[in-house]
């Protein structure tokens, strides 16, 4: 196995996690009808921006990161089972670096959005 190099590495690894997420039964029904049948694309391309700018240091994503998700009903057991799939893809497909750090940075954006999510709803 190698380290996260590429554009398409990072496609291969959310693509992953979204069909394993898609399984679980802990997020599947929260993400489906957020995401509707039809707007799976869209949102992983924004998703692979996103993963481009944090890994590869490229400049293609915009936006508030925490928006879309500050109005989703979840909470701890939905960070937690996120984190175990997006770990799981990860460790199935890269070792390295960038793979340690992917993990690290998923970790902490989970601990600042599950931190913010119980802030607003005074918890």
């Amino acid at each position: 196995m190698q380290d996260i190099q590429t554009k398409a590495d990072i496609k291969l690894f959310t693509d992953l996690f979204y069909d394993k997420l898609a399984d679980s039964p802990i997020l599947k029904d929260i993400f489906f009808e957020r995401l509707g049948p039809d707007n799976w694309q869209p949102h992983l391309e924004r998703v692979y921006l996103f993963w481009d700018m944090v890994l590869l240091d490229d400049t293609g994503y915009t936006g508030n990161t925490f928006a879309p998700h500050s109005t989703m009903p979840i909470d701890k057991i939905h960070f937690d089972e996120w984190l175990l799939l997006f770990n799981q893809s990860i460790d199935e497909l890269f070792v390295g670096e960038k793979a340690i750090f992917a993990k690290e940075r998923a970790k902490m954006l989970a601990a600042i959005f599950l931190s913010k999510l119980q802030f607003m709803n005074g918890k």
